[in-house]
């Protein structure tokens, strides 16, 4: 685990959180999330403690952990559909298929049930909802893990427009993150 970890982020930014198994990348991501919280010292989101800020700061964050977080028995579109709507987002079939879509999920794939899709197109379901989301605060954790290069690259291409309109990514991963340097933050957890 880490500690005296003190950064601010700007907006327009991505972060490659970084570190060793066991460093603390995924415990960070949660205390960010505020799903647990930090030992010592507080979590800031435009200048207020996000314990606080609860409801206006989750309306602006977009989680997608480590597991894929996905119903075995539901199609990718009803996937998509459910996540949306749990977080109060509306998403029809089209915007559903178009996300499946340009994350390189092949179209037979769209109505199949989950349990039958590959680790890979797993993945590529759960991060799906990076296109539709309208959050200005994204958090991946090990978004990169099971996918190939192209899956990975239209991945990291998404974030620019997120990036260029102010908002913000928060990545841990074991894989480099190919994004311009000027909008990258390395932060690497010892331990």
């Amino acid at each position: 685990m880490f500690s005296g970890l003190n950064k601010t982020v700007p907006p327009g930014r991505v972060v490659a959180v970084t570190g060793n198994n066991g460093s603390g990348k995924t415990s960070l991501l949660r205390m960010l999330c505020g799903l647990l919280p930090p030992e010592e010292g507080s979590i800031l989101w435009e200048r207020q403690n996000i314990t606080a800020l609860r409801e206006t700061y989750t309306s602006n964050l977009l989680y997608i952990g480590h597991l894929n977080g996905l119903k075995e028995d539901l199609t990718a579109i009803e996937n998509l559909q459910a996540a949306a709507h749990l977080c109060g987002e509306l998403s029809g079939s089209p915007a559903a298929r178009d996300a499946l879509s340009a994350i390189g999920l092949g179209r037979r794939a769209h109505d199949l049930p989950v349990r039958i899709l590959s680790q890979g197109q797993k993945r590529r379901v759960a991060l799906a909802r990076v296109w539709l989301s309208t959050r200005r605060l994204w958090i991946l954790d090990e978004p990169f893990a099971s996918l190939d290069e192209s899956a990975s690259q239209l991945l990291t291409q998404r974030f620019q427009p997120l990036v260029d309109s102010g908002g913000t990514v928060i990545v841990a991963t074991h894989e480099e993150v190919k994004v311009a340097a000027a909008v990258l933050e390395q932060m690497r957890l010892a331990g």
